[in-house]
């Protein structure tokens, strides 16, 4: 388990889930809309930088999985 900064690679907001990127989780880091930290309807916009622990796990084709993300706006 660990946390790094990272950049989001996908969203999909219909489904509350997408990817970030970031040297510490190579191949990709899966992220549900639960992990997001903030208040009111929670999502990541592509491109933009974020905090994200993550642990080690099997998920959608991944190796990591965000544990808690955290914005850099927020």
């Amino acid at each position: 388990m660990g946390q790094t900064m990272g950049t989001v690679r996908e969203w999909h907001g219909e489904l509350g889930w997408g990817v970030l990127d970031s040297p510490d989780t190579p191949g990709g880091c899966w992220v549900y809309w639960s992990t997001i930290e903030g208040t009111g309807f929670r999502a990541l916009t592509v491109g933009a930088t974020v905090e994200f622990g993550w642990e080690l796990a099997q998920q959608d084709g991944y190796s990591f999985r965000a544990t808690r993300v955290y914005p850099r706006d927020e």
